[in-house]
């Protein structure tokens, strides 16, 4: 049959998305990336947050409409929405023809014969059923690909419901990530993102301590990788042995996520995390300097229950502070089930909201003053297309990660002759909000 995967969420989900797909090319099935010329629409739900939740229920009302109309025969939910409100889901959409959980995508064939066959399916299977491993459909640009060194969470940080959702932390053993790895380097993949729910925490529970920095290295290793990017680092685990990995590894790119959610030590404690303004200033002074010309990314929540004023305000100063590379602000989702939904001292959602907007605007102003700076200096860029309308080509430097960061716009035509996922050097000469505008001045550039 014609399927289209629609996945929503993170790249960790969409890595389980990617492998549904390499099942579903197996099996026979034609793919195709548009719902309304497909037979068949399978979404891979996020339900982390209230606004994760909204998306994909307009997704799935989006598709309903697609049935009415005789487009699609069938849909199929499945993913962390699915797996977190079960037989909630199969009752809210009757007109969805398969809700199944994580541990029942690799059945995601069999389903579909089912519900061709005229039976509705419900199942859940045990979430530890979710494969570590198995093959992939690449969905993003040919050169680059996450690569999933775990699943789950064992953090148990007290507003997050992602070990209810995900089950705990289970590491994808070395050999079979490598094996992952090069098998992605043979496919063409140059620029490889390491991702997990915690990066930093990857192997602990096969071999007693952290492996991430042995990981990176073997990575390293692997022919045809220019670009090795790591995200999701928690502070706590960032330890002096990754620090000079990435320090000292020249395809390593010199960028690093680590969501601190806060610098108030009292609300960090009630979040279950560690750290407090002081030994998080300290970290990123020592990873300024032990790795000059680092891009910081991290991740802030407002509103969390019992942030007073003064937290809040200690926090735009942190920020203003440490003026970090890329910043994402997100107000407190109050998650059914977790520990902080039933604290004492809940902030109304308007001020979290607030309190949101504030800091993302004052992480634009300091964005566009770092942009600003750059004006002038050559880098590395890789290219990943060319606009008709906006006449330029379009790519990242090494300080922008996929899907999530900024743009490099390269004014031209399509006669320039670039391709996509060739590495350029550019000179930077303008920039726009968060993105930058620069020229080639150097063709492909040096390996």
């Amino acid at each position: 049959m014609i399927v289209s995967m629609v996945s929503l969420g993170c790249a960790k989900n969409l890595v389980d998305a990617e492998r549904m797909l390499h099942l579903l090319r197996e099996e026979g099935h034609t793919l195709t990336v548009e719902p309304g010329d497909a037979e068949i629409a399978v979404v891979n739900t996020c339900g982390f947050i209230q606004a994760a939740k909204e998306e994909a229920i307009e997704t799935i009302l989006e598709l309903v409409q697609l049935k009415a109309e005789g487009t699609l025969k069938h849909i199929i939910v499945t993913g962390c929405l699915a797996e977190r409100y079960q037989q909630e889901m199969a009752e809210q959409f009757p007109e969805v023809d398969a809700v199944i959980g994580l541990g029942d995508e690799v059945k995601l064939c069999d389903v579909i014969k089912r519900i061709a066959a005229g039976e509705r399916v419900v199942q859940f299977a045990p979430k530890q059923q979710l494969p570590l491993t198995g093959g992939r459909v690449i969905s993003t640009l040919p050169f680059f690909a996450y690569l999933k060194i775990a699943e789950g969470c064992s953090n148990g940080c007290t507003y997050c419901a992602i070990p209810q959702i995900r089950g705990g932390y289970r590491s994808v053993p070395m050999e079979e990530v490598l094996k992952e790895a090069q098998w992605l380097a043979e496919s063409g993949v140059t620029e490889l993102v390491v991702v997990a729910q915690d990066t930093t925490r990857y192997g602990e529970d096969l071999y007693g301590v952290s492996r991430l920095p042995q990981l990176l290295r073997a990575l390293c290793q692997i022919e045809g990788f220019r670009w090795i990017r790591v995200l999701y680092c928690y502070p706590e685990r960032i330890s002096e042995e990754l620090i000079d990995v990435i320090a000292t590894e020249p395809k390593i790119v010199k960028y690093l996520d680590v969501p601190i959610q806060h610098c108030s030590g009292s609300v960090l404690k009630a979040m279950r995390r560690s750290g407090d303004e002081e030994s998080l200033s300290r970290l990123f002074a020592a990873l300024r300097e032990r790795i000059p010309g680092i891009t910081l990314r991290t991740t802030l929540m407002t509103g969390f229950p019992g942030e007073t004023e003064e937290d809040f305000e200690a926090l735009s100063a942190f920020v203003e502070k440490m003026r970090f590379d890329r910043m994402g602000c997100f107000a407190y989702s109050e998650e059914e089930h977790t520990i902080a939904a039933s604290m004492p001292d809940q902030v109304e959602e308007s001020v979290r909201q607030h309190r949101a907007e504030l800091l993302t605007e004052q992480q634009m102003t300091i964005s566009a003053a770092l942009n600003e700076a750059r004006i002038g200096t050559v880098t590395e860029a890789v290219i990943e297309g060319y606009d008709k309308w906006a006449e330029c080509w379009f790519g990242r430097t090494a300080a922008d990660a996929p899907d999530i960061d900024g743009k490099l716009f390269i004014p031209g035509t399509p006669a320039d002759g670039y391709r996509v996922g060739q590495y350029v050097t550019v000179e930077i000469f303008d920039m726009l909000d968060f993105d930058l505008i620069g020229e080639v001045i150097a063709g492909e550039s040096a390996e």
